[in-house]
Order: C-alpha cells, then structure tokens, then sequence
C-alpha cells in the first residue's frame, strides 16, 4: 500500500531558501541537530571567521526551521551612527546604567535605537521562544517555562552575544520582565559587554545562604532589563549549581518578580561541566551553533550533554551570503538602491 503525505505549507527555511536565493554556498555553511524533536531558529550573530577545519555538512531531519540570518553590513547603526538622545544620562540610586556606545560598537541591539535588522532577527527568534514558554507551561513546569539557558558546543560561538541580544529584545516586551543571569561562571563577560561595574552575583548567593539572591540582581535603566552578575569566582562552582541551594535560588528569583524571564548565559557545553547541570534547571535550551567551523559530531556531544532540557533549540550563527542579496535591511532602508 502506498502512503501519501498531507500536504502541508512550506517551511520558513523553505521560504526564506527562495526569497533570498541562498544557494549551495549557503547550504555548505549549514549545521543541524539530526533528531525532529529540536527546532531550530537561525541567526547572524557575528561575521564568519576563516577556519582551517571547515564543517562536514549533513542533512537536517527537522520539518519545519526558521532560518532568520544576516549579513554584518546590514546590521543596526553603530557608534558615531546613533544620535545623541541615544546616550542617556548616568541615572541615580539604584539603577545602572547599560552603556550604549559599547552596544553600538559590538554591533549589538542598542535600546532607543531605530530597529534595524539585528533587531527583527531578534523579533523572531524570541517569540517562537516565548510561545514555546507557554506551551512548556501548560504541559510542565510553569517555573521551567520562564527559564532559557543559552549555551554553546566550544567557546568564541557567539552564546554570550546572543544571550545579550535576546535579554535586550525580550526587554522591549510590554508584558514581560527579564533578567539575565551570567552563569558562565569561570569566564563571565556580560557585566563588561554592558558598561556595568562588576558585583557579587550568582556564586555568592549559592555559597552563602544568608545572601539573599534578590539584593544582588542589577537594576539597570533599560526598560524591563536586570542583571545577575556570575559573582565571585570558586573551584567549586559546578557543586554549588548542582546543589540544593540552587533550587531555592531559582525558587527565589521567580517568585521575586511574577513577570519575569530568566536568560541565563551557559558555559560552553563541551568546556564546562556546568551547563549540563544548568540545563536541567530550565524549560528551554538556546544552543548557538557556529556555520563555519562547529562541526556535526561536536553538535551531537553537545546536545547529548543538555538533554536534562526536554526542549533543545538552535540558532545558525556566522551564515555567509551572497554579496547584494536581499534581507531585512533592505525594508528597514539600510539595503541597496533598487
């Protein structure tokens, strides 16, 4: 007997592979987890980097992907670009303020800026994102479901510039608080990348339970927007996440803020034994992939090692293009002359 399958409506990577005439040299590039349980939104997150050990392509099983990525020149204005409304006063009392300027110059999402196309990257994956939060909540845990880990297979795959950027977009939500959490403990970067002056954090509540965890998260004077340093660093900081204490750390930073969603950047997942014991504290896992050089059995490790996290999503970093051809900045008028 022969089965026939319903049709169905094309997939965004489908559609995206027309508009956008991707081409071989764009399928070369691509990397995927071979298992029809993971979906996968894609983003440029950084320029792709010569290496001498390129990826292995293989086919992805996946039947539905977003492939949302872009070219480096068509990313949001940066320094002398933004206009000086941008760069707002230091504020007072107890809100820190996020530096701008250093957001421009990493070619992250600058808050007040104009959208530009990073920006609408960013649109896109944080709401499929936050719609698997919702049916993660109906289906399991609603505590999981307000937690997303962003981890990586190696270091330098752009986690922690995407961490930022998802915090930064799930910030201009009307309904929604964030707070970032940098739990890449051994090499944490988030306080520098945002102009903040470093703090107790993260390890210092896990090793001391007079701390309350709460006194410890950065307000800052972007909208929605809160910082948990890693904290001060110790041998011991895989014990300490795999603890007890850590639970009602957690228990305590949700129950804080009842809108609130915690973006927490990972240690790589094949560097540090953390992110595995993180990934079972969360609904949802981010894994930034990179196009050019993170290769298929380094993925398949990485994704063995998180599967304490029932819903494992990937994001394509470092896609290359054809020079010229067509993206979002082309609609935001950042494109080329038609």
């Amino acid at each position: 007997m022969t089965v026939t399958k319903p049709d169905r409506e094309p997939s965004l990577l489908e559609r995206a592979a027309k508009v956008y005439d991707f081409g071989a040299h764009a399928r070369a590039r691509h990397a995927a987890v071979p298992d029809a349980s993971i979906e996968t939104p894609v983003v440029d997150a950084s320029p792709p980097a010569p290496t001498a050990d390129p990826v292995v392509p293989f086919a992805p099983s996946y039947s539905d992907a977003t492939f949302l990525a872009i070219p480096e020149e068509l990313r949001a204005p940066v320094g002398d670009e933004l206009p000086d409304e941008f760069f707002l006063p230091e504020d007072s009392g107890d809100t820190a303020r996020i530096d701008r300027g250093m957001l421009a110059a990493n070619g992250m999402i600058v808050p007040g800026a104009p959208v530009g196309p990073l920006a609408e990257e960013f649109r896109l994956i944080k709401r499929q994102l936050l719609i698997a939060s919702a049916r993660i909540a109906e289906s399991d845990s609603a505590d999981k479901a307000r937690m997303i880990l962003i981890c990586s297979a190696r270091p330098e795959d752009g986690k922690t510039f995407c961490a930022v950027n998802l915090a930064l977009s799930i910030a201009a939500e009307r309904d929604t608080e964030v707070l970032l959490v940098d739990a890449d403990v051994a090499k944490p970067d988030i306080v520098r990348q945002l102009g903040l002056t470093d703090s107790p954090g993260l390890l210092d509540a896990l090793g001391d339970v007079r701390i309350d965890v709460e006194d410890l998260v950065i307000h800052t004077d972007v909208p929605h927007l809160s910082i948990l340093p890693a904290g001060t660093k110790t041998a011991m900081d895989t014990e300490l996440l795999a603890s007890a204490r850590t639970k009602a750390v957690i228990a305590r930073l949700l129950a804080a803020n009842p809108r609130r969603i915690i973006v927490i950047d990972s240690p790589p997942a094949l560097a540090a034994s953390a992110a595995s014991v993180l990934a079972m504290r969360v609904g949802q896992v981010m894994l930034v992939v990179r196009a050019d050089r993170t290769p298929e059995s380094e993925l398949r490790a990485a994704v063995n090692l998180l599967d304490g996290c029932e819903h494992i999503q990937l994001v394509l970093n470092a896609v290359s293009f054809i020079q010229g051809g067509a993206r979002f900045g082309s609609y935001y008028g950042q494109g080329s002359p038609q």
